[in-house]
C-alpha cells in the first residue's frame, strides 16, 4: 500500500485520515507542532494499529508503519525535515496531504488582532505553500507522487460573517491548488484537493467560542449539513487511494447531497452536537 504524510494530523480530520489509512494497510507519518499532541496521537494510533516494532527518540516515535514527527508548517526547515524523515523511514512518499490549518474566533474582521491574522495566514497559506514546495520537489526527484490540499469554507467563494480571515485563507488555498494543477501538468506528480464540507471538529466549534448568540444561529445548519470525522474520513481515505487522475477535487458534500440534506431535514432529525 501507500506511504502517506499528513500535516496537522494529531487531531480532527488529519488524525481521522491517519487512522483510516493505517486500517487500510498504509504507512503513515503523523505530524504536529506540539510535542505532547504528537506523542499522544502516535500512541493512540499505535494502540489501534499495533506495530510489530517500536522505536523512540527525543523528537520522533515510530513503528514499521507509523511514526510521529514534530512539524510546525510555518517553518520551511521543519516541513523539509518531515519529508526527509518520512522518506528515510518508508523509502518513498506516495501521498502528501496538506491538512494543517487554524480557524479564527467568530468576529468582525476589524476586531481581529494583527497577531491572529498573521498566525492564521502563515499556517493556512504559507504552511500549505511550504508543504507543496517540499512535496512536489521530492516527488519530481523520485518520479511519482500525489499532493492533496484540504480546502474548506471559502474555497468555493462562500462567505460567512465573522469568518472572513479563515475563509480568505481557504480561498487562497483553492487558488494555489488550481495553480499547482496547471504547473504540474505533464509531470509525474498528481495534484488535487479534498473538500470535506462541514465536519464537527474543534476547529469548527471553537470558532464560535464566546459568541453564544451566533452559535444558536448556526446550530440548525450544523445539524443539517455537518458530519463527524469518523463518517467522512473512511470515504476520503479510499477515494485518495483509488484516485489516479490529475486535478481532481474530492468532495464529500456534493451539490446533490447538499440539496438532499435540506429537503429531508424536516423529516430526519440529526443531533450532531449531542454526538460530538
Amino acid at each position: 500500500m501507500k506511504n502517506i504524510v499528513i500535516t496537522g494530523s494529531t487531531q480532527g480530520i488529519g488524525y481521522g485520515l491517519a487512522d483510516e489509512f493505517l486500517a487500510l494497510g498504509c504507512k503513515v507519518a503523523v505530524s504536529g507542532r506540539a510535542p505532547d499532541r504528537v506523542e499522544l496521537a502516535t500512541a493512540a494510533l499505535s494502540a489501534r494499529h499495533p506495530p510489530d516494532a517500536r522505536m523512540y527518540s527525543s523528537s520522533r516515535m515510530y513503528s514499521s508503519s507509523l511514526f510521529g514527527c514534530l512539524c510546525d508548517v510555518t517553518h520551511a526547515d521543519q516541513v523539509q525535515a518531515l519529508w526527509d524523515a518520512a522518506q528515510a523511514r518508508f523509502g518513498q512518499v506516495d501521498i502528501w496531504i496538506n491538512n494543517a490549518g487554524l480557524g479564527n474566533l467568530q468576529s468582525d474582521f476589524w476586531e481581529l488582532s494583527p497577531e491572529e491574522m498573521q498566525t492564521v495566514v502563515e499556517t493556512n497559506v504559507v504552511g500549505a505553500m511550504y508543504g507543496a514546495r517540499v512535496a512536489i520537489r521530492g516527488m519530481l526527484a523520485q518520479g511519482f507522487g500525489a499532493l492533496y490540499n484540504v480546502e474548506g469554507l471559502g474555497s468555493d467563494g462562500r462567505r460567512v460573517r465573522g469568518l472572513a480571515l479563515y475563509s480568505t485563507t481557504k480561498c487562497a488555498l483553492a487558488y494555489l491548488t488550481d495553480s499547482l494543477i496547471e504547473e504540474t501538468k505533464g509531470t509525474p506528480v498528481l495534484v488535487g484537493a479534498l473538500r470535506p464540507g462541514m465536519v464537527m471538529t474543534r476547529l469548527v466549534t471553537q470558532q464560535y467560542k464566546g459568541h453564544p448568540e451566533e452559535w444558536e444561529k448556526v446550530k440548525r445548519i450544523f445539524n443539517i449539513l455537518a458530519d463527524r470525522v469518523e463518517t467522512v474520513t473512511p470515504w476520503f481515505a479510499r477515494q485518495v487511494l483509488e484516485n489516479n487522475k490529475h486535478g481532481v477535487r474530492i468532495k464529500w458534500l456534493s451539490g446533490a447531497k447538499l440539496m438532499g440534506r435540506f429537503l429531508t431535514a424536516p423529516f430526519r432529525r440529526r443531533d450532531m452536537l449531542a454526538e460530538s
